[in-house]
């Protein structure tokens, strides 16, 4: 059912308002006793998922939720036959969509929940229809492209009431409920600065577009892999993979590692939204004193300073500092000289007035500075571990879905991932801020992003004092490719 990208976008709207309320009416719960005896699970007790995007990390989602016992992987949708093959082959009951839209306005009765884990640009317009079905939804981080679609589903997830949970797994460990204990027992006073870093990017950036244009793999819908983006042509390697260093499609290494670098000062410190940043990028150079300029492409690397307003467990404002591109922040002093400094690659670092914390990847391996007092110092604990941690991520989800909305809780929810996801895409603004340039008075070009803090009007999502920027808040969508609202 494939359409071409200038036809109006019929089927993902054209039965879904209708279909809705019948789709929501038909999920009924049937006692266990009345069908089977103890430690049955009827039928109505198992999830039935349909799944957007089966390969790569979608593939691995879907296994996680099959293992549970709890769910059916009941549809599968790719627009990549090679990459879904491994999930085609490991549930040959599923029923093989191509267009996830076909997909949603034929089998909206037969779904409880939908698994989205599609490129970053096409997350947003994917899990708004499921949800206006009705449906529970799984996203892959980040959850959205831009700030705009950001904000989009956070409210939606208040509108329809389903169950919503962003796939940044280390939300579901022992390693951020400890340092949020650590934290509320003031263990190191107020925190006041923190600093997030990644080896990232592991893909080509600060590249030019190429200029030759690639055959289209054979099982590959290229107009549907496009969706909201403007049309290109194929270019070798953008799929499976390296569409993450490009903006049309990607969110950089924010997008790829900040939800689960960021996650754990947003859960420990009660941030919500930045009120001001700035960021600095590495430069390419092609030739003696020339300067590269690919701004279809992410940089190399950057380091970008946000500020949260003070909240209910801060004595003032917060400094973040994210960095990319290998770029570490300063080894603090109560950490050994042999010491690994995160898990060598990665990590977050808490500094408060009265000590510091660490923690790696996920918010895991979660440790006092100097690290002699992790084993010293003693609190209660206060906070619920999730069984399985980043792997129960997945099983916390499904079981959730099936209790029904407001009957059990979720540890990435879209009321916390939405502003936690806004915040890196804000990173993100002010990183492509660099690449807007003007015609200098004496020739050349000048870069009036480079110097800004750029000042966020949280309520109007707009940068007041640098209005160019303001056109990757909400990007223009492909003609047919609309999100309702």
């Amino acid at each position: 059912m494939t359409q071409k990208s200038d036809e109006p976008n019929d089927v993902s709207r054209r039965n879904f308002v209708k279909t809705s309320a019948l789709a929501a009416a038909s999920f009924l719960i049937v006692p266990r006793f009345v069908l089977g005896g103890k430690g049955y699970i009827a039928p109505s007790d198992r999830l039935q998922i349909a799944a957007v995007g089966v390969g790569g990390k979608g593939q691995s989602d879907i296994a996680s939720f099959a293992a549970t016992g709890k769910a059916d992987i009941a549809f599968l949708c790719d627009v990549d036959r090679r990459r879904a093959a491994t999930s085609v082959n490991a549930f040959p009951k599923a029923k093989y969509y191509e267009d996830w839209r076909e997909l949603l306005d034929k089998e909206s009765k037969r779904i409880d929940a939908v698994s989205i884990a599609t490129p970053d640009h096409n997350h947003a317009i994917n899990t708004l229809a499921a949800m206006q079905l009705g449906k529970h939804v799984f996203v892959q981080k980040p959850l959205t492209h831009d700030i705009y679609e950001a904000r989009m589903l956070t409210e939606a997830a208040k509108k329809y009431k389903v169950i919503t949970q962003m796939g940044n797994q280390g939300a579901s460990n022992d390693g951020v409920r400890q340092l949020t204990e650590w934290y509320d027992a003031g263990i190191i006073g107020d925190v006041h600065t923190v600093y997030c870093w990644t080896d990232r990017p592991v893909w080509p950036q600060g590249i030019p577009w190429p200029s030759a244009k690639a055959a289209i793999p054979k099982d590959l819908n290229w107009d549907l892999w496009l969706g909201t983006a403007p049309f290109k042509d194929y270019i070798d390697k953008l799929v499976p993979f390296n569409w993450r260093g490009w903006w049309d499609y990607g969110t950089g290494a924010l997008g790829d590692m900040g939800c689960h670098l960021v996650h754990a000062p947003f859960k420990v410190l009660g941030l919500q939204y930045a009120k001001d940043v700035q960021a600095s990028v590495g430069t390419v150079y092609v030739d003696e004193f020339k300067q590269g300029y690919f701004p279809e492409s992410f940089p190399p690397s950057s380091h970008v300073t946000l500020t949260f307003p003070k909240t209910g467990k801060t004595r003032g404002d917060v400094t973040l500092h994210w960095m990319d591109g290998g770029i570490q922040p300063v080894r603090p002093d109560e950490l050994g000289a042999n010491e690994i400094f995160g898990d060598g690659g990665n990590g977050t670092l808490f500094v408060g007035t009265k000590g510091k914390m660490i923690a790696s990847t996920y918010g895991d391996d979660a440790k006092l500075l100097p690290t002699s007092r992790t084993a010293e110092v003693n609190v209660k604990q206060k906070l619920k571990r999730i069984p399985g941690q980043a792997e129960g991520h997945y099983a916390q989800w499904v079981e959730a879905c099936i209790a029904g909305y407001g009957n059990a809780e979720v540890s990435a929810p879209f009321e916390e991932s939405g502003p936690l996801t806004e915040a890196l895409l804000m990173a993100n603004l002010a990183i492509r801020g660099h690449d807007i340039r003007r015609p200098g008075a004496n020739g050349g070009w000048i870069s009036p992003g480079k110097s800004l803090k750029m000042l966020w009007d949280n309520q109007n999502m707009r940068v007041t004092n640098f209005e160019e920027v303001n056109q990757f808040v909400k990007r223009d969508y492909r003609k047919g490719w609309g999100m309702g609202g």
